[in-house]
């Protein structure tokens, strides 16, 4: 399903507003600069927004042809009689709320409200959003035992009957991928940054798993919240808070080698995961198309192998499996 041509994908969370408002026509300059420039698989939720991010990249993809889609389960929408102006960060959020639901029934809605809000007749790929998570309050036996008990049979089946083509996980944390490898077939991971040239710890224990169950990642947050895009500059961000004193030294020490090489700092970082093999995609996010576009000249932009060769013998990267 993913090729070589989907080695670069667009997140749709920006698009809804995450942090502030964007207006309809930045948000579809965002997609047509994504469109022109090569990029065909796009990734959404229902999260992202309340439904908006869906029914902005439904609108965009419904006239044309050849993209992947992939959106996400695990929260279910209703009407919100009196929404607040921000919902979960979201500026351009749909007035509704949301519940955590990983149940048969829960996911099963989920799929046929995606496709409502989409207005498409095809999901290619859907991912099990948030689950494990301790910040979103999913890190416990309940919500774990909703999927496993019955959520899987309803990915089993939509898979089964050509609903989607492919299930996996879309998550932040590498915790939660050990322990799930295994217990229910899926294609790919979504993993948020933890494979990057700061976070490593998905090759260091997770990459083994997915070799034995043959199954791919799509590696979002390539920038670790900023710091590998800005450098270690005064105020960056680290994992969405200050970076520590550790890190900036870290990533100082990085940017170094990479300045020896005559490589900019965030163009090593957009191009690492797409180092390895287990990498089916590389997925950036944003609500400027200025930014896009910065992003995938330097996705493009060609890199020396002794750069990776460096990184790695200063021990800041590990073998590409």
């Amino acid at each position: 399903m993913l090729t070589d041509k989907h080695r670069l994908s667009l997140g749709t969370a920006a698009l809804a507003g995450l942090y502030r408002p964007v207006s309809r026509e930045a948000a579809e300059e965002v997609l047509a600069t994504a469109w022109y420039n090569g990029i065909r698989f796009f990734d959404t939720a229902p999260h992202y927004g309340n439904g908006a991010s869906e029914g902005l990249i439904g609108d965009f993809l419904r006239d044309r042809d050849g993209w992947v889609l992939s959106t996400k389960v695990g929260r279910v929408l209703s009407p919100d009689a009196s929404p607040p102006p921000v919902v979960n960060g979201f500026h351009n959020a749909w007035p509704l709320k949301q519940r955590f639901d990983f149940t048969y029934d829960g996911i099963m809605r989920s799929v046929e409200d995606s496709f409502q809000r989409l207005g498409l007749n095809r999901i290619d790929i859907l991912f099990v959003h948030d689950i494990g998570d301790p910040d979103a309050g999913t890190d416990t036996d309940q919500h774990r035992a909703q999927l496993l008990d019955s959520g899987v049979r309803a990915l089993e089946a939509l898979k089964t009957d050509g609903t989607i083509g492919a299930v996996g996980l879309g998550v932040n944390t590498v915790e939660i991928c050990e322990e799930l490898v295994g217990q229910f077939e899926m294609d790919l991971i979504l993993l948020a940054g933890r494979y990057t040239l700061l976070d490593q710890s998905a090759r260091l224990r997770l990459f083994p798993k997915l070799v034995e169950h043959n199954i791919r990642l799509v590696i979002g947050g390539v920038f670790n919240s900023g710091i590998l895009a800005t450098g270690p500059v005064e105020g960056a961000h680290y994992n969405y808070s200050p970076a520590p004193p550790d890190v900036l030294e870290r990533v100082a020490k990085i940017e170094a080698i990479c300045s020896a090489h005559d490589v900019g700092l965030s163009a090593a970082a957009i191009q690492f995961p797409d180092q390895s093999p287990l990498v089916a995609s590389t997925l950036i996010g944003t609500a400027k198309a200025s930014s896009l576009l910065r992003n995938i000249t330097q996705f493009n932009k060609s890199l020396p192998d002794a750069l990776w060769r460096e990184l790695c013998a200063e021990g800041f990267i590990g073998d590409m499996l």
